[in-house]
């Protein structure tokens, strides 16, 4: 899996790239969206295997979980009253890319098992066939060692240097629809 913090950097490069009016509560639920299919790792001190369908890596980086995800983030912290209808799909639709991202990232990196990326459909777990992305070792100590290192490393080729690209490219296209007079969908309160 690529590092929490490469899909918090995924979660802020989209997030960069949606109209202001952005709070707290926007990014808060951003960067969970980014990184709730890891907290999957607890299954381990519960016992529950790698392999399981709700191991690591299994039901929840599977793209049902993310569109559940999705819409239950809209629905707990952006409330009715304060979001009209089509914020809060268009929200829900944004959670939930960024869930399945993180789901695709993994999908791309060059260890484990594999993703339940169809699941509860398939238990089937995959990797893409371009899989560039050093795995990420679990655990902090794993994490601050030479091997940390290694992955940050890959992740900043594989995953911050495409995110800022992106980013960039988008925010040159919304100052150029800008300059035409055309408008996207605003995601902050109503002014």
């Amino acid at each position: 899996m690529p590092t929490m913090i490469s899909h918090a950097v995924v979660a802020f490069g989209a997030g960069a790239l949606l109209p202001q009016h952005k709070s707290f509560r926007f990014w808060a639920c951003a960067v969970l969206a980014s990184v709730i299919p890891d907290f999957d790792v607890l299954a381990f001190k519960f016992g529950i295997p790698y392999a399981h369908p709700f191991g690591h890596r299994g039901y929840f980086h599977s793209l049902s979980f993310a569109l559940i995800w999705g819409i239950f983030t809209v629905l707990v912290f952006f409330r009715p009253a304060q979001y009209p209808r089509r914020q809060r799909v268009f929200l829900a639709l944004f959670f939930f890319a960024l869930t399945a991202c993180h789901d695709l990232l993994d999908a791309m990196t060059n260890g484990g098992l594999g993703i339940a990326l169809l699941a509860p459909f398939s238990n089937e777990r995959i990797f893409f066939p371009f899989a560039p992305i050093q795995v990420s070792p679990i655990g902090l100590r794993g994490f601050l060692s030479e091997r940390g290192l290694q992955v940050l490393a890959s992740e900043a080729i594989w995953v911050w240097v495409p995110t800022a690209v992106f980013v960039s490219l988008g925010i040159g296209l919304k100052v150029l629809l800008a300059r035409r007079g055309r408008t996207v969908v605003s995601v902050g309160k109503p002014q």
